[in-house]
């Protein structure tokens, strides 16, 4: 059996699709976001992730920060495990009833001054999920959010943009 799938990538080769054309424009204007992050933020900024109900796309567009592309930990951006090393609070998901004690802790564990984003729809207004017997629904219903990065979900590129935003406003 094994000797059969040899003999099938030995004739066929190992096939890969090529690298996306992702063109000029958004190489230039991640480099240009990347520039002022540094400029704003001059030594670093430290992320406290709380995903309070989400279905994880949100996760994965904000995992894709951290890949060689983006580059985020280059601009000292990082994300934290404790809330009092945090400076700001990323949220994504709409809260669900039995996040809202471990959020609003989350929050007050942060020190001042906090800076919270609530990232994609459900996250901005609810999504489809809206308010119910499980969910409060959108994050300011729950704690107070400075800025909201909408899209279900987001790309990287907004994320950073939305970061920037928020921090932008603050300084």
């Amino acid at each position: 059996m094994i000797w059969k799938i040899v003999k099938q990538i030995a004739r066929n080769g190992i096939r890969t699709e090529p690298a996306p054309d992702i063109g000029a424009a958004v190489t230039g204007e991640i480099s240009r976001i990347q520039a002022e992050v540094l400029q704003i933020l001059g030594q670093s900024l430290a992320i406290r992730l709380v995903d309070a109900g989400s279905c994880n796309g949100c996760e994965l567009e904000i995992n894709a920060l951290g890949n060689p592309y983006y580059n985020i930990e280059g601009l000292g951006i990082k994300f934290v495990a404790s809330p009092r090393h945090a400076d700001m609070l990323l949220v994504t998901g709409p809260v669900s009833r039995n996040m809202v004690t471990a959020l609003k802790r989350t929050f007050d564990a942060i020190p001042e001054p906090k800076l919270v984003v609530a990232v994609g729809d459900c996250g901005c207004d609810g999504g489809i999920f809206g308010e119910s017997y499980a969910s409060c629904g959108r994050v300011s219903n729950v704690i107070p959010v400075d800025w909201v990065i909408p899209g279900c979900p987001p790309p990287p590129i907004e994320i950073l943009r939305g970061i920037l935003t928020a921090v932008r406003r603050r300084a």
